[in-house]
């Protein structure tokens, strides 16, 4: 209260009051500043000074007018300082009565403990005597501390009482003053109204105004409006007349245009379809032959390296033997030279040989055409292959076939005639001329391929006795292009009529003829009465096997076939399988007859063409039946083999060294690399890949010389890797050998061991016992074999057993395994267990174990035990010395017992890193110089617990929260250790497990330390960690303990399960509970041990995260002492924007990718021809260089709107797979003194960082229940725009998608707005979808919105109704909406016309209505039309038809109107009787149109004048009359002309009155005599007497026409103006009858407006 008493009129304070401490209270009266007694003198004197001043008309001076303002201020403050002084006094009062009921009650407790402590005094019961008289003490203290209590709050209270009396006082002195005060405010108040309601009056007049300027220019507007629009009418209309012609003229052109262009168009596809064709067929060719010019080049280059190789290695095998390399070089070279003009010079010879006997051709055909021969028949039956071959190879020589690729086998082409028929006709050449002529053929063909011919003088020649050539070309029939051609070998009807290539019917036609012909030759064979059966021919050898071809030489051999039957036999070749025909030729004369037991040689020889083993049967016919000899081929295969597979070593004492041999033999005629290894490790012999690349039109045979060509470079390539030159032989193994290198890589044969390179097994860490000789890996040769030795070093005593393996490089070879055993013996003693583990060990910690020692001495040995001197201080075996008995065992101690210096100690025996201690321990054994060793292993570690951070401080923390730190608890030790916190101080909590477990080596583990002040005030503490081993870790924490002015209800809200979209809500409050600042009845707020809070308003402001779903109202507030705020906190999960944008962003993608497929789906189907596959690698990397150039533009933006069909579609999409997302905010509330009403402008209040509340929030968001299916799931539904008293309806498809059925709510939409929903479904089963139908009707021009919630048990979907009412803007050709139809006779009809234009952008239905036909309800309380006034009626139906049929009638009646078009109606007016007050009203779209009209008996009629009757017909019937007496029984017709002559100036003369009436004549179809209606009025001179004037007076009037009567009046000189003056005259019409009105005139002079 002392800083609320220090608020007075100048600062000054009253009264001192200290509430926390209670002192005396110092009452301190300070007298009224001069300033407010002056102001109250004033205020006294206001009175008489005020008359005075009225009197002289005075204004206020500045000075007296801030004197009023400082005046007014110190009022309003002392108002206020009165209000808090009483609010004081009223709680120190309300804490006075509180004390003087807890003396009261300490009393009657006195009281009650007196009584007891008599009653226990007289029952001797010193106990409850001892503790009554403790309790009767310490109510004593209590009371009188409750009575010094009361005597400094009366204290309080009579100080506060004196200063509200002087607060009293002074107001009583400045009452005069605040009188004033109030009459001057009300003064000025009254002014500001005068005032106010000047302006407004001004502002009205200036609105007035400015209202009739703006519908002056509205008209103006509208005139030039409707001009502008007649004028574009016309524009318009010969627009759409020259659109019409030119379009004629557009429509001829353009069709002549199409038929050119789809003529150009075909003769384009056309011309492109041929050049694509060339393009493919020339792309084709260039394909192949670049493929078979590369396989050419690679092989000759791979020729040119092999040559080049080959020399190398004749040199190096020269230089080796000790020759002359460049003499063995030029002798070879020369050699070459000669050869090579050997075969040019025969060559020429053939070549001259074949130009003579050319020549020779030529003149026998000359002579033959000189001659006539007849025309010799055409063959018959097929050519034989030769034929067919021959033919292709003109062909080729001739350049006909260049579309063929080099290296595709020999097409099967029909030959030209001009190969085998002579030049002269009918005449077939003999088989000399057919030779010459096959040869002339077969010269052209080599000298036209000089490619070929190249490749054919570079190939190997296997053989050099038969000369050979290897060529690509390759015959279908071995021996084909031999010149040394045998005709007696196969006979050549039997070549024809082989089935080369012929199908499986030729086949078996064939095979069934060989049959029927061979049943014939064989014969049965008797002699003696036995019937000879089995093989005729006995062939040895049995079986012909070439074993170990090489590709490209020639082998051969001879069998011998002896008759094995009882007599006389034939034998005849018949020839080889089908599969051995391009390998193998048979050489066989057939013997003839041969005797029992004779024979005869067949020679077979082997071509062999690739590198694959073969199998067949050469067949013969003997006369008792054929038989076949069967016939191998197999190529060079690798056999090898061990001679053993285990070597057994036996027994070897430790240290001893023993050596076996073990052998590989390679039977086989193929060498490769072999390499000795244990059995355990793993080796990939490397393969040498080839550097050329098959091509996808190689041929079988094309692959055979490629494979063959691979092998040959691979192995020559293997060898130039080497570090030592290949095929070097081994003086030491096998001495001198000789060395024979074969061409095309093959391999070399002989007898000794090759080895290319001598090694040994590298040794590792421990030395194993055994091991292999330097030989481990080389080559060996075919037919060789290697001896390799083995080696047995026994180490460590017992049985041993190892195993090794073989492994080649050839693939082919299986790996060869052996096994070695071996036994070692040890000397006399030993350890059983020379590793002594001691696991792992921590420092000052003493382990012990035994070491057992055993002898198989027969006597007793001394044995000393000694430890390194490294680790004496660590290590000690005790006994030091002792003695073993013979034949039993020794026990010593060990003792370990680690300090920290070990490392250091130690030295080379540990590891610092891996803390590992190695210590070798010796025992010597007397009389034996080899000691026996073991090793002591442990692995030794530290018992350190390290926290960290090493200090914690938890900074200021709330009473009503808790602050959680990690601290990591980290085991440098290898060994799991217990630990635990005790002695925790009670606001401290640790987890998990309370601070108790079990940490794992060199784990690091965190944990929660959970700190929760329970009062305002500094903490220091310490936390102590306690391990297994009594070891104590401590860590020291401080914190500052805060209790906030304000609190929370609630300070965690636990959220239910909210959809996405969807919203839930909870409150709390915000309670200001600090009251009072006495600390001695309760805590007061305060941040440690800091001065308390005060009291007063409190402001609080919540902190909000970014980009978070929670909202909170109100976000900032102030909360009085004693009272609470409430908060509003609502929870709305949405998707994050980014995850919508990346899955639009996919969607887009998945899009662009389908098209871009089906773009190349379109492309490829184009392409008929399959392409290769480099073509195919580089189709798909331009596929991929366009999928990732031709990205869409919409995966190039940034981002996409919200409002985007992409953007809702890829939300709808995730909101339909939410699986769900739980999130935790704690949301900050800071805290601060005083309102925020007090603080100026934008000024933040001062909030303490320290006083903060928190408030944790749990967010779980599950997937909605009910999703939208329709428009891809968007919940926001657009109408559009919809024209005002329209209608639109949308569709909207809902889909329960929770495993249970729903009951269904909807919020209430606008009752007045435009969105209805028709069909409201109130239960929604599980799976199924309903469609909820959404209307808008809008009224008038709005942009609506509106939200329709549909409510379910488990959440809310939300759907927003979007739309715009636009207004129908039409305008009408009808000015002032009223069509007058005019006067017609009853019984016809007439018709007028008007337009509606549409100028809004939206298509408008009409629908055409009469008021007279609407169902609307009436207003059944209205007077009757005949007794309302003429500005009381309402109605717009008038008069109707006797028939009951409308008067009026419109067409169209409905219809719609396109934005800007224009729709004409048409309005017919039929009246059935005579009426003046046919009426009616048309609403259409949004106006309303009056139809008026009047119906006539006859064809005259006159209207103006004052109405003199209503304009409803009378119930009564109307006497019907006959012609003849009509016009004696008619009576006058009244018409009533008022004029009134208007005399504002009697100085000056007025205009005339004037009236007209207008006289009318109307069209008719009836046939009258008259075709015109005349009209005269008679009294004209008695008219014109009284004033006034008639013009014309009499006249005529046509069909269709009116004529005006213009009648006008000035007052005459002896006029009275006090009477009116009263005139008639009668007028008679003259028409198809005579009609006579009375006109009667009424003038009168008026003088004011």
């Amino acid at each position: 209260m002392e800083e609320d008493d220090k608020k007075l009129l100048d600062d000054k304070p009253l009264v001192e009051d200290d509430t926390e401490e209670l002192e005396d209270p110092e009452l301190v009266l300070d007298c009224v500043p001069r300033e407010a007694e002056q102001k109250a003198g004033l205020g006294s004197s206001c009175p008489g000074i005020e008359q005075s001043k009225d009197k002289q008309k005075q204004r206020l001076t500045a000075q007296e007018k801030r004197q009023a303002c400082l005046l007014r201020r110190d009022l309003s403050h002392l108002d206020q300082l009165h209000e808090e002084k009483d609010l004081f006094i009223q709680k120190t009062r309300g804490e006075l009565r509180a004390c003087r009921r807890r003396m009261e009650l300490l009393v009657k407790q006195q009281e009650s403990v007196a009584a007891e402590i008599a009653a226990e005094r007289a029952a001797n019961n010193m106990a409850a005597m001892g503790r009554l008289e403790a309790a009767s003490r310490r109510l004593c203290s209590e009371l009188k501390n409750e009575r010094d209590l009361q005597a400094q709050m009366m204290a309080v209270l009579q100080q506060s009482q004196s200063a509200l009396w002087q607060i009293e006082v002074q107001e009583g002195q400045l009452e005069d003053a605040r009188k004033s005060a109030q009459e001057e405010a009300a003064a000025a108040r009254r002014g500001l109204q005068e005032r106010a309601a000047k302006q407004l009056h001004r502002e009205m007049g200036a609105s007035g105004k400015a209202e009739r300027n703006r519908l002056l220019r509205a008209r103006r507007c509208v005139h030039l409006q409707k001009e502008l629009g007649l004028r574009q009418q016309k524009l318009v209309e010969e627009a759409q007349k020259n659109h019409r012609k030119a379009l004629r003229f557009l429509k001829a052109s353009l069709g002549r245009i199409r038929e050119q262009e789809q003529k150009e168009e075909l003769e384009t596809r056309e011309h492109m379809r041929r050049r694509m064709d060339a393009v493919l067929a020339l792309k084709n060719s260039i394909s192949a032959n670049r493929e078979m010019l590369r396989k050419f080049q690679a092989w000759g280059q791979a020729k040119t390296e092999l040559a080049e190789q080959k020399a190398q290695a004749e040199k190096k095998a020269i230089l080796a033997q000790g020759g002359d390399a460049f003499k063995h070089l030029c002798h070879q070279r020369r050699r070459q030279e000669l050869e090579a003009q050997n075969r040019a010079f025969e060559e020429e010879q053939k070549r001259r040989k074949q130009e003579i006997v050319s020549r020779l051709l030529k003149e026998e055909a000359v002579e033959d055409q000189r001659r006539p021969r007849p025309e010799p028949p055409r063959p018959a039956g097929q050519r034989s292959l030769r034929d067919q071959t021959w033919s292709y190879v003109a062909t080729f020589c001739d350049g006909q076939s260049t579309e063929a690729p080099l290296c595709c086998p020999l097409q099967r082409q029909s030959p030209p005639l001009s190969l085998f028929q002579p030049d002269v006709p009918g005449q077939r050449p003999g088989p000399a001329q057919e030779q010459i002529k096959l040869q002339e053929t077969r010269s052209r063909f080599y000298q036209s391929s000089p490619l070929l011919t190249a490749i054919s003088s570079e190939s190997v020649q296997g053989d050099g006795s038969l000369g050979g050539e290897d060529t690509l070309a390759w015959p279908e029939i071995p021996g084909l292009w031999k010149e040394d051609y045998k005709p007696f070998q196969v006979s050549k009807e039997d070549v024809d009529r082989k089935p080369v290539g012929g199908t499986k019917m030729d086949k078996d036609i064939l095979a069934r003829t060989m049959q029927r012909l061979r049943s014939g030759v064989i014969h049965k064979q008797v002699a003696s009465g036995r019937e000879f059966r089995g093989c005729p021919f006995n062939s040895k050898p049995k079986f012909i096997h070439f074993k170990d071809f090489d590709v490209g030489k020639v082998y051969k051999k001879k069998i011998t076939l002896i008759n094995a039957t009882y007599t006389i036999n034939y034998c005849k070749l018949v020839g080889v399988d089908e599969s051995l025909q391009d390998f193998i030729h048979v050489d066989f004369d057939p013997p003839g007859p041969l005797s029992a037991g004779m024979s005869c040689e067949v020679l077979v020889t082997f071509k062999p063409m690739i590198n694959k083993d073969l199998e067949g049967n050469v067949s013969f016919l003997a006369q008792t039946g054929g038989f076949s000899v069967p016939l191998k081929c197999s190529t060079k295969k690798c056999s090898l083999s061990l001679d053993k597979e285990l070597i057994d070593f036996g027994s070897y004492t430790v240290g001893e060294t023993a050596i076996r041999t073990i052998t590989l033999t390679n039977t086989g005629g193929l060498g490769t690399k072999f390499r000795f290894l244990l059995a355990s490790e793993t080796c990939e012999m490397d393969t040498s890949q080839s550097v050329l690349k098959l091509s996808s039109t190689f041929t079988y045979e094309d692959k055979s010389l490629y494979d063959k060509f691979t092998t040959s470079f691979s192995e020559h390539q293997m060898e130039g890797n080497e570090s030592s030159p290949t095929d070097v032989p081994s003086q030491k193994e096998s001495g001198k050998l000789d060395v024979k290198e074969q061409e095309e890589g093959h391999p070399i044969e002989s007898e000794g061991v090759t080895l290319t390179t001598i090694m040994t097994i590298p040794p590792n860490e421990e030395q194993m016992e055994f091991s292999l000789g330097e030989t481990t890996e080389g080559d060996i040769g075919p037919f060789s074999s290697i001896k390799v030795p083995v080696i047995f070093t026994p180490i460590v005593p017992g049985t041993v057993q190892n195993s090794f393996k073989v492994v080649f490089k050839n693939q082919q070879c299986p790996t060869l395994y052996f096994k070695v055993v071996g036994v070692a013996i040890d000397v006399p003693v030993w350890v059983p267990k020379p590793n002594v583990d001691l696991k792992i060990c921590m420092y000052d910690r003493l382990y012990q174990d035994s070491i057992l020692v055993h002898t198989r001495s027969k006597a007793a040995l001394r044995l000393k035990f000694e430890v390194c001197k490294e680790l004496r201080g660590h290590v000690e075996l005790l006994p030091e010395t002792g003695y073993i008995q013979a034949l039993s065992s020794y026990s010593v101690q060990l003792k370990f017992l680690p300090r920290h210096s070990l490392p250091e100690d130690a030295g080379k025996y540990f590891d610092k890193e891996t803390r590992v201690l190695e210590a070798p321990m010796t025992i010597r054994v007397a009389d034996q110089i080899k000691p026996v060793g073991f090793t002591v292993h442990a692995v030794v570690t530290t018992s350190d617990l390290e926290l960290s951070p090493a200090g914690l401080d938890f900074g200021y923390c709330t009473i009503y929260e808790a602050i959680r730190t990690q601290i990591s608890l980290c085991n440098h030790s290898l060994l799991p250790q217990e630990f635990g916190f005790v002695g925790l101080p009670k606001f401290v909590d640790i987890q998990p497990n309370d601070g108790f477990g079990t940490i794992l080596p060199l784990e690091t583990l965190q944990l929660d330390v959970i700190f929760q002040p329970t009062k305002a005030k500094e903490y220091n503490f310490e936390l102590i960690c306690k391990s297994e081993i009594n070891r104590c870790f401590k860590l020291a924490c401080r914190a500052v303990g805060v209790y906030p002015p304000l609190e929370l209800s609630h300070n965690q809200i636990k959220f239910a399960a909210t959809s996405l979209y969807d919203t839930s809500v909870a409150t709390l409050y915000v309670i200001n509970s600090h009251l009072s600042m006495n600390s001695l009845t309760h805590s007061v707020p305060r941040i440690g041990s800091e001065d308390a809070f005060p009291v007063g308003p409190t402001s609080f402001e919540f902190l909000l995260p970014p980009d978070s779903p929670i909202t909170i109202s109100p976000l900032v507030g102030t909360v009085w002492p004693g009272k609470r705020c409430l908060v509003r906190v609502a929870f709305r999960p949405v998707l994050p924007s980014e995850l919508i944008h990346q899955e639009a962003f996919q969607a887009l993608s998945r899009k662009a990718e389908v098209k871009l497929s089906q773009k190349e789906t379109v492309t490829q189907r184009k392409d008929q021809r399959r392409p290769s596959f480099s073509m195919l690698r580089l189709q798909n990397q331009d596929r991929l260089l366009r999928a990732s150039a031709s990205q869409p533009p919409e995966l190039q933006k940034e981002d996409l709107a919200s409002s985007s069909q992409e953007y809702q579609s890829a939300q709808a999409s995730l909101t339909r797979s939410f699986q769900g997302k739980f999130d935790k905010f704690v949301v900050p509330c800071v805290v601060a003194s005083g309102d925020t009403k007090d603080r100026k402008g934008t000024e933040p209040l001062s909030f303490s960082p320290h006083n903060t509340l928190y408030l944790e929030l749990w967010c779980p968001a599950v997937a909605p229940s009910i999703v939208v299916t329709s428009d891809k799931g968007k919940t926001v539904i657009n109408f559009g725009d919809i024209a005002a008293g329209h209608r639109g309806i949308k569709k909207v498809s809902i889909q329960n998608i929770s495993p249970e059925d729903l009951d269904l709510e909807y919020s209430v939409l606008n009752p007045d707005g435009p969105f209805v929903l028709l069909n409201p479904t109130i239960r929604l089963p599980s799976g199924e979808t309903q469609v909820l139908d959404l209307s808008f009707s809008p009224r008038e021009s709005v942009v609506a919105q509106e939200i329709l919630d549909i409510i379910t048990k488990k959440g809310t979907l939300s759907l927003a109704l979007m739309g715009t009412g636009v207004a129908s803007t039409i305008t009408c050709s009808i000015e002032g909406d009223v069509l007058n139809m005019g006067y017609v006779i009853a019984r016809e009809s007439v018709s007028l016309g008007f337009k509606l234009q549409n100028n809004s952008p939206l298509p408008i239905k009409f629908s055409m209505q009469l008021d007279s036909l609407s169902s609307r309800s009436r207003d059944q309380h209205c007077l009757p039309q005949f007794l309302a006034s003429p500005d009381q009626r309402t109605e717009v139906v008038g008069t109707q038809n006797y028939s009951g049929q409308s008067v009026f009638s419109v067409v169209p009646v409905e219809g719609v109107m396109e934005p800007g078009k224009a729709q004409d109606f048409t309005v017919t007016f039929s009246p059935d009787h005579e009426s003046l007050y046919f009426s009616d009203r048309l609403q259409k779209v949004s106006h309303h149109i009056l139809l008026k009209g009047a119906a006539r008996e006859h064809m005259m009629f006159v209207e103006g004048g004052d109405p003199l009757d209503v304009p409803v017909e009378s119930l009564t019937v109307i006497p019907a009359f006959d012609l003849e007496h009509r016009e004696e029984a008619e009576e006058l017709k009244p018409i009533l002309v008022t004029l009134d002559y208007a005399q504002l100036d009697p100085d000056t003369q007025a205009p005339p009155a004037t009236r007209e009436l207008q006289v009318g004549c109307i069209r008719t179809t009836q046939l009258s005599a008259k075709k015109t209606v005349e009209f005269s009025m008679d009294n004209i001179a008695a008219l014109q007497h009284k004033g006034f004037t008639i013009e014309p007076s009499r006249g005529s009037v046509e069909r269709g026409q009116t004529k005006a009567i213009s009648i006008s009046w000035t007052p005459p000189i002896d006029f009275d103006p006090d009477h009116p003056l009263l005139a008639s005259a009668l007028l008679q019409l003259r028409g198809d009858v005579k009609e006579t009105y009375k006109v009667l005139f009424v003038a009168q002079v008026v003088t004011g407006p």
